[in-house]
């Protein structure tokens, strides 16, 4: 007699496993069936336990196919025991250095067009810019970034970085920019209108960050569309706390910031 398989599924309906991830301590994930998410807190046999960015707690079953990460479906694991305790690491995944001091200020800085853009960049980059010794100032627009450029003289031992919002061919950004010509003075940037929007959707909450008609201004449309009380600074302060690492970061801003780092700390020639 032929034996036949109780489960008559056809094999191309079948889903296939999912990967997966050992629930280490924050990870950042969402819980499928409720769209909850947050960072694993805990983990012990059968639940994880997920923290959002207001501070609330949520324990969720580990689940075949019960989360997403970085918006692809994953099985949760609970972490071996064994494992050796992986090296502690900085906000941008740089390797901690656990008691180091400040470095003296170099000469060299970073400039960067708003309070925002300093504010991201010392959650993210914070550490790492103080064990280098590089100070982040912002301008308040770069209208003037040719004369500052002039002003601040960099030379071989104080480089310039700065980064520019919106630096897209054609924009006003890509024009000033351009007149910029020290070989020890960097201009890079993200092609996004401000800042706001290099922090990935999913880390504030929301499906996307909405598309506001020219003439606007920008900050308040999207707090109007987002049904967000018309305050542009508490906007920030939310978005803000929506960020624990460099995986909260769109990767535009991401290469450009770790290009400025990298370039005021290499002495030039």
């Amino acid at each position: 007699m032929r034996s036949y398989s109780p489960d008559l599924t056809p094999p191309w309906k079948k889903q296939q496993p999912a990967p997966e991830v050992p629930a280490d301590p924050d990870l950042v994930v969402e819980e499928v069936g409720t769209g909850f998410c947050g960072a694993v807190i805990h983990c012990e046999a059968g639940t994880v336990t997920l923290e959002d960015r207001f501070g609330k707690h949520r324990v969720f079953p580990l689940a075949p196919r019960g989360f997403l990460l970085e918006g692809r479906v994953v099985t949760l694991v609970r972490p071996a025991s064994s494992s050796p305790a992986r090296p502690a690491r900085t906000a941008s995944g740089s390797l901690a250095v656990p008691g180091a001091r400040a470095r003296v200020a170099r000469a060299g800085r970073i400039y960067v067009e708003g309070r925002h853009d300093a504010e991201l960049v010392e959650r993210v980059w914070g550490d790492d810019l103080r064990i280098e010794g590089v100070v982040v100032e912002y301008l308040e627009g770069i209208d003037d970034l040719p004369s500052i450029v002039t002003d601040f003289a960099p030379g071989p031992d104080a480089r310039l970085g700065v980064l520019v919002d919106h630096l897209v061919p054609g924009s006003k950004e890509s024009r000033i920019a351009s007149e910029i010509s020290s070989a020890h003075a960097l201009v890079v940037g993200h092609p996004y209108i401000d800042v706001w929007e290099a922090v990935k959707p999913s880390s504030v909450g929301i499906r996307a960050w909405p598309t506001v008609p020219r003439g606007q201004d920008w900050k308040t449309g999207v707090c109007r569309a987002l049904g967000w009380p018309d305050n542009t600074g508490a906007a920030w302060q939310r978005i803000l706390s929506g960020v624990r690492s460099y995986r909260d970061l769109e990767p535009e801003l991401l290469g450009r910031v770790e290009e400025l780092i990298d370039f005021v700390t290499t002495p030039g020639g």
